[in-house]
């Protein structure tokens, strides 16, 4: 298995799990912090933020913190 599927894998896994929190830094320098109503579609990260919803393509996300809520 690569490295990219292995991440998409544990990202979708951790994505279902409500009590982890998760913050992503995308390869443009921006850290986004989903909220708990986030979930994955494909390829795509979906969360609610306070200035809407944003969708975030695997592609672009350089890593993943996750934190025990």
């Amino acid at each position: 298995m690569d490295k990219a599927h292995k991440f998409k894998n544990t990202l979708e896994r951790y994505i279902h799990y409500r009590g982890i929190d998760i913050v992503l830094h995308l390869k443009d320098g921006q850290s986004i912090e989903l909220d708990k109503n986030r979930q994955m579609m494909d390829d795509v990260v979906i969360g609610n933020l306070a200035n809407g919803v944003v969708r975030i393509p695997i592609a672009d996300i350089q890593s993943a913190d996750f934190f025990a809520a």
